[in-house]
């Protein structure tokens, strides 16, 4: 009778033993899953180098076959972008504490429209634009930031001025790919990206040709915002190139940020600093 329970429960625990098993697998998938994206060693570094330009070239892929007619190998490589798209969209879910929050972020929404767009090209192939959205939050990241000021003195130096730019061109494509998806299928002037950049362009600009107009009540809308928060942030990367340049050091004693390049004493609190001129001066 004990011989009969023992075969009887041999089975169970070799169960529990394989579900085990399988559960220690998935918990270290996804800690190495979680220090690509979150860590700070080399390997997550690169990733991310990685994924940033993955995020390039999916914008330069959509602003380039924008021009030419829809062919079998561009529907083939829309199909591959989204896959990729979705599983890395779906590894930042599984690997996040908490998942729910995730789509509280304007990255997630701008992600789930790019897998529409790469998946389904007919119907909004031109929502693939919000997929810069990424780009921008990526920039945004301590990890990166923090990489780049370790990689690149140019960065260092105009990290303003390029986080300045970077948000005006997220804009204009952002809206170019707005005014393309919600006009080209009613309005003659607006045919292709170029038109709709065109667009985006002089009404950001206030330059107004008047040979392109956005038509319905959506459209004039699109047009408000277009020039209203266009023109701030085109005054923002004006103010940051024209503005005397400062370097970003902490102060010991209060903390201020950024100071003058050949500053010897911190101008809020008056303490020594010593901040490293990299050999400029």
């Amino acid at each position: 009778m004990t011989a009969a329970k023992t075969e009887k429960t041999k089975p169970d625990d070799d169960k529990t033993s394989t579900s085990s098993k399988a559960d220690d697998d998935a918990s270290s998938l996804r800690e190495r899953i979680r220090l690509l994206y979150h860590g700070r060693n080399l390997t997550a570094h690169r990733f991310r180098y990685a994924l940033l330009a993955f995020d390039i070239l999916t914008i330069l892929f959509i602003v380039g076959t924008s021009f030419i007619p829809r062919e079998p190998w561009i529907e083939y490589l829309d199909v591959i972008f989204g896959v990729v798209i979705l599983a890395d969209f779906c590894a930042r879910i599984w690997v996040s504490p908490h998942p729910v929050r995730e789509f509280g972020h304007p990255a997630t929404w701008a992600d789930m429209v790019a897998i529409f767009s790469f998946l389904a090209p007919i119907v909004g192939e031109g929502l693939g634009f919000l997929r810069i959205l990424r780009t921008l939050r990526l920039l945004h990241t301590y990890q990166l930031v923090s990489r780049l000021r370790a990689d690149s003195t140019f960065f260092r130096r105009n990290e303003e001025a390029i986080s300045a730019v970077i948000n005006l061109i997220v804009f204009v494509f952002v809206m170019t790919g707005i005014v393309y998806e919600t006009q080209h299928w009613r309005n003659p002037a607006i045919a292709n990206y170029v038109d709709a950049l065109y667009f985006t362009v002089t009404a950001l600009t206030t330059t107004g040709f008047g040979d392109i107009t956005l038509q319905g009540s959506l459209g004039r809308l699109t047009a408000v915002v277009i020039m209203i928060f266009g023109v701030t942030l085109f005054l923002r990367l004006l103010q940051t190139l024209l503005r005397p340049q400062k370097v970003r050091f902490p102060c010991p004693e209060c903390g201020l940020q950024r100071h003058e390049a050949d500053a010897v004493f911190c101008k809020a609190c008056g303490t020594r600093l010593n901040i490293p001129d990299e050999g400029r001066f």
